[in-house]
């Protein structure tokens, strides 16, 4: 790999048990961003791995009666062979950190340091950090808790090496001050700027009496600290000292993913250790929240963990790719419930994308016999093409800031846009009126233009979601380059293939998270009958969402504008938790029309939209083929 490749890696997980939820958030969003790059016509080298040295890990395994090999080796199986492939993860390199190569490296790193006079031979006294394998010194230990996860330290006296990060701590802090994107987000470098100001003290780099580790060169009564052996995993994965073109090729490494817990050996140590090897530093360290349940992390130690597995096996991948990458903004801390990826599912998928590309198959069956029809540029319908470019360009552009969930919200602002151009539009009257053929044309090929856009844009993030949109469409080839997601390159006058739904029915989903939920269900009662004349008095009409807000001071309530096609309504509606209201914009709902109006938080509301509600969600009632606003429903 001669040609300059764009280099991302994980962290090097620490398999003391099997990974989770949070694990795969860090690594599905490494591989977003590798299969963008790669349709950029970058060589990528995407890097994940294993971190197996350690005395936790030799702990663990003797409380099974184990190896340490024999333990790391199952766990390593189970992450490597079953959990990255159910998540279709293509990282190119998987790198354990027990590998007889990176081991050589290690000890050559070590050696060389030590020669040079960056690691001296010392007595440590301080506190140890066993869950997270840290050295910390009195100054930043109170009442025997980690200053970093707030469990119990160990007084520590020994023998040690120790790495001089004294030495490098001003040329760091001009760095960080210097090239301000090395460490993202910007609290995460204001955090580090403040931790070296405070003075860096030389870095225990060894261990005695810990078997489970690489040895000291020259010195095997000492291990090699497992940091200092994780950190030198990103070096061995990109050939240093054994593949020099590679090596060249990938370094510096262009973005550097993990959780903000680990960000301080990344953005202090492991800059410190490329500067004592005279290497350049990685262009970003991104440091990303933390997925919560409740106001706890979720975490091994805590028991708490999801396993990713058994929720693709439940909903499928692209659905947990997509609330993964969408949910949560990228760098902020965000809650995990499973109510919450049925509901993204729901809403995103299943209504907006998949009612989307349901509804503009139907009606090129229905007005064009099924066949893309052509586009007359004389007479274009302006709109979508304007919406895609602008989407195109901010999904790239949040993609470069490593912004992933900014770039997923773009890519459904095109299909929300789509939607409403179906509103606005209304092929169905086009089709009726006279001389308006050239007019409908261009309506239905700009609504099958955006579908095959809105598959390029999705295909970083969705893996089959974008083909099976993409054979709806009439088209055999895969995505393979992001030039195809500018507009205008469906061609003409193929047939299309009706398919089947992208994403099963909502009711299906909310009765396996119904099924899921804990305790029998509560059996509503049923209403006693009404005649004929009783339901007439109901003014059941379709209403189409042309705006929508939160009501200021409330979680639950919603502000609706209404169109009824000569006539607008205001409804508030208690739907804020389970819709977001610029999605709902451009939607089809049914309205209670002759509702007598109520006053709700000072707003008069002028009617209710119908929803149906199971297991504590709800789904909003809209016609499933295009009506105009202000049809009676009867």
């Amino acid at each position: 790999m001669g040609e300059p490749c764009w280099y991302v890696t994980t962290p090097i997980y620490y398999p003391s048990a099997d990974l989770h939820i949070g694990h795969a958030y860090t690594t599905v969003a490494a591989d977003a961003l590798s299969r963008y790059h790669r349709l950029l016509g970058q060589d990528v080298l995407f890097v994940t791995g294993t971190d197996e040295h350690g005395q936790k890990i030799e702990r663990s395994a003797e409380e099974r009666g184990v190896s340490p090999s024999a333990f790391v080796d199952g766990v390593v199986a189970r992450i490597r062979d079953e959990l990255w492939p159910t998540l279709r993860i293509s990282h190119d390199r998987f790198i354990r950190t027990t590998d007889p190569g990176h081991v050589r490296v290690v000890q050559t790193i070590f050696a060389r340091l030590k020669d040079q006079g960056d690691i001296y031979f010392g007595t440590y006294e301080g506190w140890y950090c066993l869950p997270d394998e840290s050295f910390w010194p009195d100054s930043r230990v109170h009442d025997a808790t980690c200053p970093e996860c707030g469990r119990p330290v160990e007084r520590v006296q020994q023998p040690s090496y120790f790495f001089r990060l004294s030495r490098y701590q001003d040329r760091l802090r001009q760095h960080l001050v210097d090239h301000p994107d090395f460490v993202q987000p910007p609290s995460r470098l204001n955090e580090m700027v403040n931790f070296v100001e405070q003075g860096l003290e030389d870095l225990s780099v060894s261990r005695a009496g810990v078997g489970w580790g690489i040895p000291v060169p020259g010195d095997p009564a000492h291990t090699i600290y497992v940091w200092f052996d994780a950190l030198i995993s990103y070096l061995t994965a990109a050939g240093y000292l054994t593949e020099p073109e590679q090596f060249q090729a990938a370094w510096p490494p262009d973005v550097q993913l993990m959780g903000k817990e680990i960000v301080r050996f990344h953005a202090v140590t492991w800059p410190i250790l490329l500067m004592a090897l005279d290497l350049p530093l990685p262009q970003r360290v991104f440091g990303h929240g933390w997925l919560l349940i409740g106001d706890t992390k979720i975490g091994k130690s805590l028991g708490n963990v999801i396993d990713p597995i058994q929720l693709v096996e439940k909903y499928g991948v692209d659905p947990v790719r997509y609330f993964l990458l969408r949910e949560v903004p990228f760098g902020a801390d965000g809650t995990y419930t499973e109510d919450a990826l049925v509901r993204r599912t729901n809403v995103d998928l299943a209504n907006d994308l998949g009612n989307l590309l349901h509804r503009t198959i139907a009606m090129v069956r229905r007005f064009n016999d099924g066949f893309v029809p052509p586009f007359r540029p004389g007479i274009a319908e302006p709109g979508l093409d304007r919406v895609a470019e602008g989407v195109r360009r901010d999904v790239a552009e949040s993609l470069a800031a490593v912004e992933l969930n900014r770039a997923v919200e773009a890519v459904g602002r095109l299909v929300r846009a789509a939607n409403k151009f179906i509103e606005d539009r209304q092929p169905w009257a086009l089709y009726r009126e006279p001389g308006a053929r050239e007019r409908l044309d261009n309506v239905l090929y700009s609504l099958l233009e955006s579908l095959r856009v809105t598959s390029v844009l999705l295909s970083p993030f969705l893996l089959d979601t974008p083909g099976r949109i993409r054979r709806q469409l009439g088209l055999t080839t895969e995505v393979a380059s992001w030039d195809e997601s500018q507009w205008g390159q469906l061609p003409v006058g193929h047939h299309l293939d009706e398919g089947t739904p992208l994403f099963p029915r909502l009711e299906r989903l909310m009765t396996e998270a119904a099924a899921a939920a804990p305790g029998p269900a509560e059996a509503t009662p049923a209403p006693p009958p009404i005649t004929m004349e009783e339901f007439g008095r109901l003014d059941l009409r379709v209403a189409r969402v042309e705006a929508a807000e939160r009501v200021a001071g409330t979680d639950r309530l919603l502000k609706l504008t209404l169109s009824l096609g000569e006539s607008t309504r205001t409804v508030v509606s208690g739907i804020a938790q389970h819709y977001q209201a610029e999605a709902l914009v451009g939607r089809s709902v049914v309205l209670v029309a002759n509702l007598a109006p109520v006053k709700l938080r000072g707003i008069v509301s002028e009617g209710m939209v119908l929803a149906a509600s199971e297991a504590g969600q709800l789904a909003l009632v809209g016609p499933l083929e295009p009506v105009a606003p202000g049809a009676r429903v009867k």
